[in-house]
């Protein structure tokens, strides 16, 4: 007797307060299974139009609206996501692989990245400058741009769609959000909730579909005052480029190529289970996580044995399971990238000393957690990004070969050092040409931090005050109460 078929869900947009189906669909599959889980549609450039017109009349009602009664409107979101918050973990495991205590984490700081942002309502200052004129005061404050697109990554698909949201709209802008079509499934149940709520009509709008055709169509749209984009260097240039047309704004947040710097005096247990948490975070698959290590060669050994071993303890296997610490890659095209990158850093004379094997696993598109040593630092492997649970190792003699080769490469994102010298770690946080440096722990940006990059890491940035700004204009007034003594 046959099993009977597993349902397929299908899901709408929300365009303009309404959930809106589509003629074609597109289908997301669970990593682990490789089974289809639901269909989603694949949304057009007219859906954006129709968005991005809906969102430009909503926007000065929005915009009008006092920041506290703003903030109220955010708050009421941040109630729907907790009452829903173990459902949406569970939806962010199956669309995207990570592990489900992972997932939790993902959906609680997206909450709380709603409360942080919402509590600027009282707290968006501005200032007033001095004149060089008698009888005059010069105004500067903060205005909302207008309508703003947002285009998120799949390797965390529901804090990435609050990070641009909750900002966007807090600083009185209305916004039309596209997921990844790798992981849409949590920002469309999102949408379903906003639906229901009290949110204005027009406020926020959520396509879905191909990255090429709506990522293109909102980058290049004469209405989109600003386009934030989460992904990889390509995707960023592309909409650079679209944006260029209209000379509209961009804040991108790009690939990363973070290295892990482990001095002579390190705390070499903490250096491997902190490299070791970064580097295995949902499956290797986040951009501010280490993805190289730059070891002293008075400790390297110490080091690789300690590290191996770690990281041939990592239990992998069901993200839904307890007890697992990682899961599968996103889709089996990453799998294939993770894989021949292993292939090709072996081929040039890396060493390997744990996992490299893609074919391990009887379904699911999981890689084991790799350790690569004697990896020469112009190699592939140590200067393009991998994207998944593989460390490429090698060594240097002081401090400033070190900090040389952490700064030669194109990307600029995040890096750590660990060191017990004072002097050390802040000559390491002058000199690494990156946005973050962690010292003495693993990579984890905080909400009231600044999230951005440099170099081919990006423009602009995300998270705390910096953050909010990314989503505002300048205004300057001014102000001439001498008229009746002229």
């Amino acid at each position: 007797m046959c099993a009977a078929p597993k349902r397929i869900k299908h899901y709408e947009m929300l365009i303009d307060g309404e959930l809106i189906s589509s003629r074609e669909t597109l289908r997301v599959v669970n990593p682990a299974t490789e089974e289809g889980i639901a269909d989603f549609p694949n949304g057009t450039a007219a859906d954006v139009d129709r968005a991005v017109t809906a969102a430009e009349k909503a926007q000065p009602s929005w915009a009008a609206l006092p920041p506290i009664r703003r903030a109220a409107y955010l708050g009421e979101l941040t109630e729907l996501i907790r009452a829903n918050s173990d459902f949406l973990a569970r939806m962010v495991t199956a669309e995207q692989g990570k592990i489900l205590s992972l997932a939790q984490v993902e959906v609680d700081c997206a909450a709380g990245s709603m409360d942080y942002v919402a509590e600027f309502a009282r707290r968006m200052d501005g200032e007033m400058l001095p004149s060089d004129r008698p009888g005059e005061n010069i105004l500067h404050y903060r205005a909302p741009i207008g309508v703003v697109a947002g285009i998120l990554p799949c390797s965390f698909p529901f804090f990435h769609l609050l990070r641009k949201l909750a900002p966007a709209l807090m600083a009185g802008n209305a916004i039309v959000l596209k997921p990844s079509s790798k992981t849409p499934l949590s920002a469309l149940e999102f949408a379903r909730l906003v639906a229901k709520s009290s949110l204005p009509k027009g406020v926020f709008h959520l396509l879905t579909g191909s990255g090429a055709v709506l990522g293109q169509a909102l980058a290049s749209h004469p209405k989109v005052g600003m386009v934030s984009l989460s992904g990889g260097v390509e995707s960023g240039v592309a909409v650079q480029r679209a944006a260029a047309a209209h000379l509209t704004k961009t804040s991108l947040a790009l690939s990363g190529k973070a290295p892990a710097i482990v001095m002579d005096d390190a705390d070499v247990d903490l250096a491997v289970q902190a490299i070791r948490s970064s580097r295995l975070l949902n499956a290797g698959q986040a951009s501010n996580c280490t993805e190289r290590v730059l070891v002293h060669e008075a400790v390297a050994a110490e080091f690789i044995e300690k590290m191996t071993a770690a990281m041939q303890r990592t239990v992998v296997g069901d993200p839904q399971a307890e007890g697992t610490e990682m899961g599968p890659l996103v889709d089996k095209r990453q799998l294939e990238r993770v894989a021949g990158a292993v292939r090709r850093a072996l081929a040039e004379g890396a060493e390997l000393r744990c996992g490299g094997d893609g074919e391990a696993f009887p379904r699911g598109y999981f890689y084991p957690p790799t350790v690569l040593t004697q990896c020469r630092p112009d190699a592939e492997i140590m200067q393009r990004e991998i994207f998944g649970p593989v460390l490429p190792i090698a060594t240097f003699a002081d401090l400033d070969e070190a900090i040389h080769l952490a700064n030669d490469c194109d990307y600029g994102l995040a890096s750590s050092i660990f060191t017990r010298s004072l002097d050390v770690a802040m000559r390491a946080a002058n000199e690494l040409k990156c946005g973050e440096v962690y010292v003495n722990r693993e990579n984890f940006e905080a909400l009231q931090g600044f999230h951005s990059g440099w170099r081919k890491s990006g423009r602009g940035g995300a998270d705390g005050r910096l953050g909010l700004a990314e989503y505002q204009q300048s205004r300057v007034v001014y102000l001439n109460y001498y008229l009746n003594k002229q």
